[in-house]
């Protein structure tokens, strides 16, 4: 039965190098890490993005609407200011009529 030993120079390098590689696994591991809570940050600002802008088209919407209702009030108050003076035009031509009739009779 063959049995090889290693020196233990031999093991020391080989003890050295899996140390390095695990402290090159614990700092690609940490970096994963930073990685992954800036994503998830990243994540909760869209979302909070996401949300402001829905509230700001819903107030958009909001105020479009009021504005409409706004540009309506003056066309609506020249359109009665024209009904006024239409009815008192033909109120007085009409009382003018009946004035002619009743000179007549």
């Amino acid at each position: 039965m063959e049995t090889n030993y290693i020196l233990r120079q031999e093991h020391e390098e080989f003890a050295r190098r899996v140390d390095a590689e695990d402290i090159r696994q614990n700092r690609r591991i940490s970096l994963l890490e930073e990685n992954f809570q800036r994503l998830n940050a990243l994540t909760v600002a869209v979302e909070k993005m996401a949300v402001n802008m829905e509230n700001m088209l819903t107030e958009q919407k909001r105020q479009g609407a009021r504005l409409e209702e706004l540009e309506k009030e003056p066309a609506e108050t020249h359109r009665q200011a024209k009904n006024a003076i239409l009815a008192a035009a033909i109120g007085s031509i009409v009382g003018a009529m009946i004035a002619a009739v009743l000179a007549i009779l």
